[in-house]
């Protein structure tokens, strides 16, 4: 065992100044800058970060105390440091009817594209005195480290009574405000303060006809209203090469056809999306209802957007993940055609992990699909269409069919650039049918 001192570091003119948050307890294990109190003068709060990594043995300070640059602070096992987190293994998904067919596909006609490498976040080292916040004159009275964490959930601090000492706003209070936020009517909760529609008679400048909504268009649009304002959407654009795959997809439509399976486009995502789920859990997860933990799931349950003349509707294919191409495009033609003669059943639309919006088949180039809550991302799938493309190894252009893709997603959850890695994997498992089909 390596035991170290921690001690205030410079804070630059600032002496006997109180500790009004200890962030740490003993048994904690630390990574180098994380913070670990958090001080106050009668001019500035900062917090003070560890100097290396560690595990806490014992505190040497409480709230209320004063410290000064040199003080003692608490002591650190420094003998198991913390080690940086690995990037997520690509973890492929395995039928045995699929590794049949690996054997016959041919390389791709086309290099692969160019996949950006994992982007670390950037280290961002505690704040110390040049970094200080200045609570005079300020509405809010909290430390750097709370206000942090306000910005993270979109907290207005502003609008939080502290229940700390002078009325500091502590990390519960405003998770008590966010669960009272979230209790509210959908517009209410988020602040809106919208007035309500204006009532018009339309008929004064007109002709005009009324038609009553369907019943799924009523449930649908009230949903599809919660869903955008209770969720903040962030939408990413990208586009796959899919010349080979379509290729590859036509030479499988006599056999498909002899199974009595029409072999889709669709199909084919599908195990693309599981792959990437696989590889970025946080896709294949859930809020929990108290807004404090994600629910991650073990399950690979793909929705899709399906068009009826009453309206849209999600039908799941469930275990995406344990079938093949072949089984997935025979469940999307029955669940199709039973949502078309409103044969579908309720539960044939429960237990979604991710959503699939395919517009292909009509037209557009890039769309906002709304997220399918509690789901946290659902993939647009636009038309695709044959674009010049530069080759470098032969440094000409040549035709590839490309296909949109528009990823929204709840950036309570995700990170925009886990959005980008995760459009940039789905276009690598998409340019090669054959680590689509592993």
């Amino acid at each position: 065992m390596s035991i170290k001192e921690v001690i205030v570091p410079d804070i630059g003119n600032f002496k006997d100044v109180e500790v009004i948050e200890i962030m740490v307890k003993a048994g904690d294990t630390l990574a180098a800058d994380e913070s670990i109190m958090t001080v106050e003068s009668d001019k500035a709060a900062m917090d003070i970060p560890a100097p290396f990594a560690g595990t806490v043995t014992e505190l040497k300070i409480q709230v209320g105390d004063k410290v000064a640059a040199g003080s003692l602070v608490l002591l650190m096992d420094t003998s198991a440091a913390v080690a940086p987190t690995a990037a997520a293994p690509v973890v492929k998904s395995f039928t045995p009817a699929a590794a049949a067919v690996v054997a016959t596909v041919p390389p791709p006609s086309h290099p692969a594209p160019e996949v950006p490498a994992h982007i670390a976040p950037k280290h961002r080292p505690a704040p110390v005195a040049e970094h200080a916040e200045f609570a005079a004159g300020k509405l809010s009275h909290a430390s750097p480290a709370i206000r942090r964490f306000a910005r993270e959930l979109g907290a207005d601090l502003s609008r939080i009574q502290g229940s700390g000492p002078r009325k500091r706003i502590l990390k519960e209070d405003v998770q008590e405000w966010i669960k009272a936020e979230l209790a509210k009517p959908t517009g209410e909760a988020i602040g809106l303060g919208l007035t309500p529609a204006p009532v018009i008679d339309f008929a004064q400048f007109g002709d005009i006809e009324t038609q009553a909504l369907s019943r799924i268009k009523k449930l649908s649009g009230a949903n599809l209203h919660r869903n955008w304002v209770s969720a903040p959407h962030v939408t990413q654009f990208d586009e796959a090469d899919i010349t080979d795959l379509e290729d590859f997809r036509k030479s499988m439509l006599d056999e498909a056809a002899k199974r009595g399976v029409k072999l889709t486009l669709l199909a084919f995502l599908m195990k693309a999306v599981v792959n990437a789920l696989r590889t970025y859990p946080q896709f294949n997860a859930s809020l929990a209802a108290d807004g404090e933990n994600l629910v991650l799931k073990k399950y690979f349950n793909i929705g899709f957007a399906c068009d009826t003349p009453d309206g849209l509707v999600v039908p799941v294919v469930r275990d995406v993940n344990k079938k093949d191409v072949m089984d997935i495009a025979r469940d999307l033609a029955e669940m199709s055609e039973l949502a078309r003669e409103r044969k579908l059943k309720v539960d044939a639309m429960q237990g979604g992990c991710f959503t699939i919006s395919s517009l292909g088949g009509i037209g557009g180039t890039l769309f906002t699909p709304i997220i399918n809550c509690p789901e946290v991302a659902i993939l647009g799938l636009s038309r695709a269409d044959y674009k010049p493309v530069w080759n470098k190894a032969t440094k000409t252009f040549e035709p590839r069919l490309m296909l949109p893709l528009s990823l929204s997603y709840d950036h309570r959850v995700i990170d925009g650039a886990d959005g980008a890695r995760f459009t940039s994997h789905l276009r690598l498992m998409l340019s090669d049918v054959r680590r689509l089909l592993l």
